[in-house]
């Protein structure tokens, strides 16, 4: 067996041991029953029904404190789809716009619904149903003029080397009622973003 070799301080911290053996340090070592004790609580929250009712509220007010940032357009609380510098200038320029394509969705609805009820006079139907591809037509040549224009000016205003692809985002925007969409429209319509 080798010889163990004790530094100063292991020598001198065995004979402090061997004469005190009981450590000083103001209270007694808990017991097992009392550590348990101080580490139970509940997993899901507090069991009472006023702290039930207390974190439901809270987390209600959460809830429309976020729903109305996300409508006033704050970034900490609109969906990743719609942050950024960008986003929030394709919008604005969106919004400020006059677009058939706002009219699209009550359109096709009246139309069809039209087209329903006149299910026994077909010459009328079918020129409902002109009257549909016509306006889809225009709607989609009014997208595409759009689209075409918010490039340009992104391109002018970020630089064409760093525009973001933007996809369907402005279409989409522009399909929903003014009223409707969220975020809320922060400009009016004439007022262009510069």
């Amino acid at each position: 067996m080798a010889k163990q070799v004790q530094s100063e301080a292991d020598r001198i911290a065995a004979e402090e041991l061997a004469n005190n053996p009981v450590a000083p340090k103001g209270h007694a070592t808990p017991t097992r029953k009392e550590r348990e004790a101080q580490r139970k609580r509940p997993l899901v929250g507090a069991k009472t029904p006023e702290a039930r009712a207390l974190t439901k509220e809270q987390q209600r007010a959460q809830l429309d404190r976020a729903r109305i940032g996300r409508a006033n357009g704050e970034e900490k609380y609109l969906p990743i789809r719609d942050r950024g510098v960008q986003k929030r200038f394709a919008r604005d320029w969106i919004d400020a716009r006059w677009s058939f394509a706002e009219l699209f969705l009550p359109v096709i609805m009246v139309a069809l619904v039209v087209q329903v009820l006149l299910t026994s006079n077909v010459e009328l139907g079918q020129l409902i149903q002109y009257g549909e591809y016509g306006f889809i037509g225009l709607v989609a040549i009014d997208l595409i003029v759009a689209t075409v224009q918010l490039r340009r000016v992104m391109t002018r205003k970020f630089g064409a080397d760093k525009v973001e692809r933007l996809g369907l985002y402005p279409v989409t925007r522009a399909i929903y009622f003014r009223r409707l969409r969220v975020p809320k429209p922060l400009v009016k319509r004439g007022e262009y973003p510069r």
